[in-house]
């Protein structure tokens, strides 16, 4: 399981290619064994209330929270997620260096103890090639 929401403030609007951000995480998911594809939910909110730093209305931020399973290697996480991280901020270079901009990403396990699921995709990957 990987549930990724990603926050971004709207006065990015025009200017970051969110969907695009949504494609290449998804994509960096799909790399490897790291997440079961069936289980990979990638989505944004575009949010519209917020107060970032001191509140001048050019700070602008994208943040990503993951939510996955428990039980993989410290070291996998690590090295995964710090490839992930610096592709997000090549994805968002050029706005990085034009404008203010804070950018984030969060990882948290799931308790699976505690963690409900009834899903259906997986199946159709159990015989992909």
């Amino acid at each position: 399981m990987a549930h990724v929401v990603v926050e971004w403030t709207d006065n990015l609007e025009g200017q970051a290619d969110i969907h695009g951000l949504l494609a290449l995480i998804a994509a960096t998911m799909r790399e490897g064994e790291m997440f079961p594809w069936g289980g990979i939910r990638v989505r944004a909110l575009k949010l519209t209330d917020y107060v970032v730093a001191d509140g001048r209305a050019d700070d602008a931020f994208v943040h990503i929270t993951v939510t996955m399973g428990a039980g993989r290697a410290v070291e996998a996480k690590q090295r995964f997620f710090d490839d992930l991280f610096e592709r997000v901020k090549r994805h968002f270079a050029h706005l990085y260096e034009t404008r203010y901009l804070a950018l984030s990403l969060y990882v948290e396990e799931a308790d699976e103890q505690v963690s409900f699921k009834h899903n259906n995709i997986h199946v159709r990957f159990r015989s992909a090639p």
